[in-house]
Parts: C-alpha cells; sequence; structure tokens
C-alpha cells in the first residue's frame, strides 16, 4: 500500500531526497526501533513524515530536525504537529548534545538519511557519541557494507574501523528502490548503531587512529611498510606483531588501535616526520 500526499512536494536535489512511502516497510522500521514512551527520540529529516506519524501514534513528543522549510509547512499542517518539537537546523552541524542535557538522558536518533550526507553525519555523530543511545538509519546498501565489513573484505575500509571502534552495527532490513519515491538507483538498507557499553578496543587519542586509518587507506595497494613509512618503520610494525608486508585492507580494527596507541606514546618524534 502506497502513500498518496508525496504528490505534494517536489522534491529538492541538493537534499538527496528520497521519500520512504511503502507503508508496509515503514510499519517494519517502526518495529525494528520499537520506541518507549519515556525515551527521548530524535528524527533526522522527518520529510514527508512516514516514519513521524506512526511514532508520534506511540510517543507523547518527538524531536525533528529539518533543513527544508517547505517541508516544514506541510508538518504544520499534519495532525499530529503539537506532539512535534521542531529544529530548523542542518543535521550536520547541530548540537546533540544539548539534548541530552535538557531531555536529561541518553538520546535515540533515527532517519532516513539523504546518501549525500550519511557518511559525513555518521562520523558527525560519533564525536557526540557520549548522549546517543542507539542509531537507526536508513542508508545506501554500499554505505551500510562498508560499515560492516571485516578485514579482508573488498568494503573494508576507514568508515569501517571507525565506525566499529565506536558502534556495534547490525543490518535490520534490506529495502527496495521501488518503497521510495523518487525511485533511487541503488537498494537501500536499515541498520542499527549501536555505541560499545563493554568497547572490545582502546585508543588513548581517536585522532590519532583517524590520521593512521586515513594515510594508511589513501594507499591500500600499497604494503604498510610503504604506506605507512613516514609512522612506522618496518621494525616497527613487526615489534607490533603486525606484517609490514600486509596491505591497509587486511589490517585489524585491534591491529590499529595497537598501532594508534604506539604513535600517542612516540608522536612527538614521529609527527614531525610528516
Amino acid at each position: 500500500m502506497i502513500m498518496k500526499s508525496f504528490y505534494k512536494h517536489l522534491p529538492i536535489k541538493r537534499y538527496g531526497q528520497n521519500f520512504l512511502i511503502n507503508k508496509n516497510t515503514i510499519q517494519s522500521i517502526i518495529k525494528q526501533i520499537n520506541p518507549k514512551l519515556k525515551q527521548t527520540l530524535v528524527e533526522i529529516g522527518p520529510g514527508l513524515a512516514a516514519l513521524t506519524e506512526p511514532m508520534c501514534m506511540l510517543l507523547d513528543k518527538l524531536i525533528v530536525i529539518e533543513i527544508d522549510s517547505n517541508l516544514l509547512k506541510l508538518l504544520k499542517k499534519r495532525s499530529f504537529y503539537s506532539k512535534l518539537i521542531v529544529f530548523y537546523k542542518d543535521a550536520l552541524t547541530f548540537n546533540y548534545i544539548d539534548l541530552f542535557y535538557q531531555n536529561h538522558g541518553l538520546i535515540r536518533i533515527f532517519g532516513n538519511l539523504p546518501y549525500n550526507i550519511s557518511t559525513s553525519l555518521i562520523l558527525y555523530l560519533f564525536q557526540q557519541i557520549t548522549v546517543v543511545q542507539d542509531m537507526n538509519f536508513m542508508l545506501q546498501k554500499e554505505v551500510a557494507e562498508r560499515l560492516v565489513a571485516c578485514p579482508g573484505n573488498k568494503s573494508y575500509g576507514r568508515l569501517s574501523i571507525i565506525s566499529q571502534y565506536y558502534c556495534s552495527i547490525k543490518v535490520l532490513l534490506n529495502i527496495s528502490p521501488k518503497d521510495f519515491w523518487p525511485i533511487p538507483k541503488v537498494y537501500s538498507v536499515f541498520v542499527n548503531l549501536t555505541p560499545h557499553i563493554n568497547s572490545p578496543y582502546f585508543v588513548y587519542d581517536v585522532n590519532i587512529l583517524s590520521l593512521i586509518t586515513n594515510i594508511a587507506f589513501q594507499n591500500r595497494r600499497k604494503m604498510l611498510r610503504h604506506s605507512l613509512n613516514k609512522l612506522f618503520s618496518e621494525k616497527t610494525l613487526i615489534k607490533l606483531e603486525i606484517n609490514p608486508e600486509l596491505r591497509a585492507e587486511n589490517i585489524s580494527i585491534l591491529q590499529y588501535c595497537k598501532l594508534s596507541n604506539y604513535l600517542h606514546k612516540t608522536r612527538n618524534r614521529i609527527l614531525k616526520k610528516i
């Protein structure tokens, strides 16, 4: 069964708008999110309210962040608008920590993310991860595959490492292009990202982890003894029990953490080389 109200809005290309319209898929997503009355839920990009309306049936209030003023005007006409706390803001610069203090508890974030900002937004949210209970997002299938990829997989890269460092990630649903309007050229996936409570990973400085992975995957086809030679000598890699002849895609997250912590201890001497 397909929603008809989407004809009222012309999608704006620069916002990457593809609206979810299949009601069965919408109900499956709501079931996966499983919202509870006393939780603080935040929807990024309510769009035409495909998820917003059924969520409001289960909640007393819902926080929404929307950058398109035309969509906000449509929202104001809906019967459930009184339950919304609306921010006319860019989700990529929004202060989620403020919501934590205003609502006195962890926040749950969800949304059908525009494909053109999804990766940037997830990385931005990691910077505020201490106030997040979980995140449930619709993503391009390719991005979801990168999030969950393991070493040796062609999709494994910097995004995989940083994401899995912060969160446990699960693919919840596979979504057909036909469930959207306009119909995108790619398949979508609905995923859950839950911050680790007892993390299997530890680094002294996540910025150093980010630096190492960035350099390594810029030259992903090179052996580590070449791609990381400004940071680590071959002798150091061997000392850290990392094969210098392996490539970036073959190194585990734990090994990248080991490299990061070594560099943290010796950075004043080594970082001058970069």
